[in-house]
Order: C-alpha cells, then structure tokens, then sequence
C-alpha cells in the first residue's frame, strides 16, 4: 500500500473526522465562554467588589538594583480560572447526559429474536395438527 494511499484511509477515518470537528467546536465553545466571562460574568463581580476589574489587576515587581519592573497578572488568572471552571462544568454536565442516554439505552430489552424457518415450519405444522 502507498505511502499517500494509507494516508488517505487515516484521514477519512469517521474519528478523525470527529475529532477534527470536535476540536474546531471546542475552539468556537472556547471562544464563548471567554466572552460569557470577560463581558457577563466578570463586570457585575467587579460591580460587586467596589468596581473592580480584575482583567487590569497585577503584582508589579521590581528588581533591587533598579530597572525594568515585571508583573504578575493575577488578575488574568482569575478570569482564566473562572472560564476553565464554566467549561468544565459544561462538559461534565454533557458527558452525565450521554452516560444517561446510554444506560437507558443498555437498561431497553432487546427485541424478541425472530424465529428461524424450521421454529415457523414447525409451528405451522402443530397448528394444522390441532386443526385436524
């Protein structure tokens, strides 16, 4: 087999091809919840706390002999802490919903096996009999 044919074959697989949107939709769900965050989430905390911003909020540190200070955005990680938090709690809410749909889905009886022809041919022959 051809190094371009056994590519094609992994590529179309149906999981790659779920996994792919999969990631492009974990992107798009990512892109939504930093904004349910940063823009409904994060102001009427801010709101709550006095007007504070946490996004603005630092630990600014400078160095003994002087020269360029550098921060600790403290702040972005609250908002980032926040947002993996939402995220998490909605792909844990998805996954216990799928876990129910697939125990009921185990929990079903199985439909009735259908006979086989000798099982219907003798049955038919017992029923002539008693019509006899």
């Amino acid at each position: 087999m051809g190094f371009i044919q056994e590519f094609k074959e992994f590529a179309i697989k149906g999981n790659m091809v779920d996994m792919a949107v999969g990631i492009i939709i974990g992107g798009a769900f990512g892109t939504v919840v930093k904004s349910i965050v940063d823009d409904l989430m994060m102001p009427p905390i801010g709101y709550l706390t006095g007007g504070v911003d946490f996004s603005d909020k630092v630990l600014k540190l400078e160095p003994p002999g002087g020269g360029d200070a550098v921060t600790i955005n403290w702040g972005n990680f609250v908002n980032n802490l926040i947002s993996f938090l939402i995220v998490a709690f909605a792909v844990f809410l998805l996954v216990k919903a799928i876990n129910r749909l697939k125990r009921e889905e185990e929990e079903a009886p199985p439909a009735p096996a259908e006979p086989s022809d000798e099982v219907k041919l003798l049955t038919e022959i017992r029923d002539s009999l008693r019509k006899a």
